[in-house]
């Protein structure tokens, strides 16, 4: 029996390390597919998208990864053109959804707003962003990146820089990484620094040292995890304007940094990696991308398929 049939994908902490990797396993197994072979395995079946924030990347990935698996999708990616701006609420929103597709995907700006769709809907739901909380399918992609580049998890030095106290991708990444045996620098200005109330939770599983200064760790890394500033999520922009731009990975650092480190980013990038990094052979954040829509396309057929495929 596959474990994964209509599972709801709200958390990763809902997931052991023996799951993830079995995702793991399955990504690799849909990626060495033909293309025919692919397409059948959610053939007919529909994905029903929610985006009441803005998205590109986790939208096109999702949709990608769906038509890829010979499935087809729908939805709304700007709530500006739906009946949210006539007042229908969350709840019949997800209610219509589940009628019209097999699996829903949603990205909110409230926190809990994932859970509480899959309370209501009758199809299974993925969480693709909620408030400031998870992106479970952003860990799951970065932690399939980090196994395929460094051939392991367990046992690297591994830094995440940037804005840890807004950025959910963080939240969702640590949770992940509290499933192996690893060594974990957070870097962000003092006022960034990860939430106080996530910080008992993510210490019983995870052992991590917290710094502002990026070049005090740098040469030990075996990944750089670098995430943006997030304005949006800023109340007071001169708090934002105060810690924009604090951390800059450039090519000076990275001849710092171990010749076989990687440095991945969930993206999109302002400012935060210089663009003559793209070109190194340390720079994966493309690849990542890349990896992203391998491990939604396994997830959507490991949902959809009783037995799997």
């Amino acid at each position: 029996m596959n474990e994964f049939y209509q599972k709801d994908i709200i958390s990763i902490k809902d997931f052991s390390k023996d799951q993830l990797e079995e995702i793991f396993a399955s990504t690799d197994k849909i990626m060495q597919l033909n293309s025919s072979d692919r397409r059948e395995i959610c053939k007919g079946k529909t994905l029903g998208y929610l985006f009441y924030e803005p998205s590109t990347r986790t939208r096109l990935s999702f949709d990608s990864a769906m038509a890829s698996i010979g499935g087809n999708s729908l939805g709304i990616s700007d709530i500006s053109s739906s009946s949210t701006q006539k007042g229908e609420s969350l709840s019949d929103t997800v209610r219509i959804m589940s009628i019209y597709s097999d699996i829903l995907v949603l990205r909110h700006t409230l926190d809990g707003s994932s859970r509480f769709a899959s309370e209501i809907s009758e199809k299974p739901v993925i969480n693709a962003g909620s408030g400031t909380e998870e992106h479970p399918t952003q860990a799951i992609q970065d932690l399939f990146t980090i196994k395929k580049e460094k051939k392991k998890i367990d046992g690297l030095k591994i830094g995440i820089v940037g804005d840890l106290k807004y950025g959910r991708t963080v939240y969702s990444l640590l949770y992940g990484l509290g499933n192996y045996d690893v060594d974990v620098r957070l870097i962000s200005p003092e006022s960034l620094r990860i939430r106080s109330d996530s910080t008992y939770e993510i210490k019983k599983k995870l052992d991590f040292t917290e710094t502002t200064d990026i070049e005090e760790y740098l040469d030990e890394l075996d990944v750089l995890y670098v995430t943006r500033i997030q304005k949006e999520r800023f109340p007071d922009e001169e708090e934002y304007l105060k810690v924009k731009g604090s951390y800059v990975v450039g090519l000076n650092m990275l001849k710092r940094m171990k010749d076989d480190s990687i440095i991945l980013h969930p993206l999109p990038r302002i400012d935060e990696i210089s663009s003559d990094v793209d070109k190194t052979k340390n720079a994966k954040y493309f690849e990542q991308a890349e990896y992203g829509k391998h491990t939604r396309a396994a997830l959507l057929g490991m949902i959809l398929n009783e037995n799997g495929f």
